[in-house]
C-alpha cells in the first residue's frame, strides 16, 4: 500500500524547550503538521498556531536528515519530547514510519525520549524504546480522557478506544518502559467526576502504569472555542449553553468542582501507589541518567 502523503518545507525540526518543568524535557520534536484524530477540545486547532486545514495531516520534507543534522550538533544531549502540536503516530505513520526512524536517530547520539500520544501505533517501537532506555530516560504518556469508550468515541472520534490505550500502556509496561496516563483535559460536565477518576486510575495500575497527570479542565480560545461549542451542539446537546454562562470568554474553563476533585484523585493516587506530581514523575524516570557533551561526534 502506498501512502500520498503531503509534505511540507521545514528548516527544522528540533526545538528548544521553553519550559524544562514539563516533563523534563530539553527539546521538542514535530516531524507532522495537523491531526487526523478530530478531538474535539484540541487547543492546536485554534488559529494563533496558523494552522490551515488543521484535519490534514502533512509530514515536513527531508525531517530525518534535519533530525540527524540538528542532534549531531547539539552540544549536550538531553530529552526529546514529541506530540505536542501533532500526534506521532497519526494513520499514515504505520507505513511512514518517520516518527520510528526519528527515534532512531535520537537513539544513535544518545538523546531520551518523552512521547505524548493516544495510539496503540507506539507498542511497535518498543525494541528502540528499550534500547534507547539503556543509555537515556525514556517516558512515554498515552493520553486518556474517559476510561469510557462511548463516550471517548464522542470527544476523540478518530482515536484507538481507551480500552486499546489502556492495553498499550500494559505492553509498554510489559517490556520495561516508564509508562503512565496523560489524564487530558477532563471536560466540564462530561468527563470531571469521581467515576471517570476512580475507574481511570484503578484501570491505569492495573496495566502498569507509573504515573498519572492530570489537568480538570480544557483550553478553548477563539476559532477553537466555536469548533467545540459546534461539537457539544451535535454530541451532548445543552451543554454549549452551560459553558457560555459559566467560562464566557475565558481560556482555561477549569470543572466547577476542581479542589474536590483534585484531592478525590490524589487519594486514589496514593492508594494505587500511582506518581501525579510532576516533580515526582520526572524525577522517577531520569532517576540514574546523566547527559554528557556529544564529544564523540
Amino acid at each position: 500500500m502506498i501512502i500520498s502523503m503531503e509534505y511540507i518545507p521545514a528548516k527544522t525540526i528540533i526545538s528548544k524547550t521553553k519550559d524544562a518543568n514539563w516533563f523534563g524535557t530539553d527539546y521538542n520534536m514535530n516531524i507532522y503538521k495537523g491531526c487526523c484524530h478530530g478531538c474535539i477540545y484540541c487547543d492546536s486547532r485554534s488559529d494563533c498556531y496558523r494552522i490551515t486545514d488543521f484535519d490534514k495531516v502533512r509530514a515536513k520534507d527531508n525531517a530525518l536528515v534535519l533530525i540527524r543534522d540538528e542532534l549531531r550538533r547539539k552540544q549536550k544531549t538531553g530529552v526529546v519530547g514529541t506530540g505536542a502540536m501533532s500526534d506521532p503516530y497519526n494513520p499514515y505513520e504505520k507505513e511512514l514510519k518517520l516518527t520510528r526512524h526519528g527515534l532512531e536517530i535520537q537513539e544513535a547520539y544518545g538523546f531520551g525520549t518523552a512521547i505524548a500520544t493516544k495510539s496503540a501505533l507506539i507498542t511497535r517501537d518498543c525494541d528502540i524504546l528499550k534500547t534507547m532506555k539503556e543509555q537515556a530516560p525514556v517516558i512515554c504518556k498515552i493520553t486518556i480522557t474517559n476510561y469510557r469508550d462511548d463516550i471517548a468515541a464522542k470527544i476523540e472520534p478518530g482515536v484507538n478506544t481507551s480500552t486499546k490505550r489502556f492495553e498499550a500502556i500494559s505492553k509498554l509496561a510489559d517490556e520495561g518502559i516508564f509508562t503512565g496516563v496523560l489524564f487530558m483535559p477532563l471536560l466540564p460536565y462530561i468527563s470531571d467526576n469521581k467515576e471517570n477518576i476512580r475507574e481511570t486510575v484503578a484501570r491505569a495500575k492495573d496495566n502498569g502504569a507509573r504515573f498519572i497527570y492530570p489537568l480538570f479542565g480544557v483550553t478553548l480560545r477563539n476559532t477553537q472555542r466555536e469548533y467545540y461549542y459546534h461539537k457539544l451542539d451535535q454530541n451532548f446537546p445543552g451543554l454549549k449553553e452551560k459553558y457560555i454562562k459559566k467560562y464566557g470568554n475565558r481560556y482555561l474553563c477549569s470543572s466547577a468542582r476542581q479542589k474536590e476533585l483534585y484531592e478525590y484523585f490524589a487519594d486514589e493516587c496514593e492508594k494505587h501507589k500511582l506518581l501525579y506530581h510532576m516533580k515526582h514523575i520526572i524525577a522517577s524516570y531520569k532517576s540514574g541518567y546523566q547527559f554528557e557533551q556529544l564529544s564523540l561526534f
